[in-house]
């Protein structure tokens, strides 16, 4: 059995996370989040009138939707940059003794671990100030919020390498699928979901919601954190449906991690498939 250290996996993991975090773009990303989470944590409550830093309760419901915004498209603009080289540099990947799937698992444990670290910069500093400002009151549900925005960026990282298929003559369509897709999840479905349970009646209604509070990785990542964060008090209706569903927040947490962990798997299995199958 090969050691963990020199296994193929691990070398293409090390081999991506260099290449991520020698990128420009990343390092962009990981300060342009660190300035923003600042930024949230130091507004404190400037629209009610006053003034200092927020807590970590209050931050972490504030970067909310922060996170379920930036991290969906950072991740999958980074992946689709990543799994769509250059013919040439494609060809020379795909043709090393290592097998396809271990390449495609690799190049996504690395990417992970290079955005992962960018966010945990914007994390940290935040962190750093509100805890000599504010103490330590609400950290669970930050830390929460955290690791959400890690499993964010880990499912949109495999369906950037599903719809890549490591094939640099269609980085262009790619790119514009990804926007596409971040569109549909962050702004289109939560705006159809709404526009379909206000056409019935209250029962259904409550089940298109909850359906939609689970079937889109960024609704279920939001509403687990604010679950985490704030318990009850914040949710909106789909969250409230999904709550009456599954009998209370402990089975709405389960239904959560189940949907989250396939978002994981399933585009990344997809992926390893297509890398497979590809003509490269």
């Amino acid at each position: 059995m090969t050691p963990w250290r020199d296994s193929p996996l691990r070398l293409c993991a090390e081999q991506e996370l260099t290449v991520a975090i020698r990128s420009r773009w990343t390092q962009i990303f990981a300060a342009t989040f660190a300035v923003l989470a600042l930024a949230v944590a130091g507004a404190g409550y400037v629209l009610s009138g006053g003034t200092g830093v927020q807590d970590f309760a209050r931050t972490a419901t504030s970067l909310t939707q922060l996170v379920v915004l930036v991290i969906p498209m950072m991740a999958l603009l980074v992946g689709v940059t990543s799994f769509s080289p250059d013919r040439g540099a494609a060809e020379l990947l795909f043709s090393q003794p290592v097998s396809r799937a271990t390449i495609v698992m690799g190049k996504l444990l690395g990417l992970l671990q290079g955005l992962t670290a960018a966010q945990a910069l914007g994390f940290g500093a935040a962190g750093l100030v509100i805890f000599s400002q504010s103490g330590v009151d609400g950290l669970g549900g930050f830390a929460l919020l955290f690791a959400g925005s890690v499993v964010l960026t880990a499912i949109f990282l495999s369906l950037s390498a599903w719809i890549a298929g490591g094939d640099g003559r269609r980085r262009t369509r790619a790119l514009a699928l990804a926007v596409v897709i971040w569109f549909a999840a962050v702004v289109l479905f939560d705006v159809a979901a709404l526009g379909v349970a206000s056409l019935l009646r209250s029962g259904p209604a409550s089940r298109v919601l909850m359906a939609a509070a689970l079937v889109n990785p960024v609704d279920a990542v939001r509403t687990g954190a604010l679950l985490g964060i704030q318990g009850t008090a914040a949710f909106g209706a789909a969250s409230l449906a999904l709550l009456r569903f599954t009998h209370g927040a402990a089975g709405a947490g389960a239904a959560i991690v189940t949907s989250l962990v396939l978002w994981m798997v399933v585009p990344a299995a997809l992926a390893v498939r297509r890398a497979i199958r590809a003509d490269i």
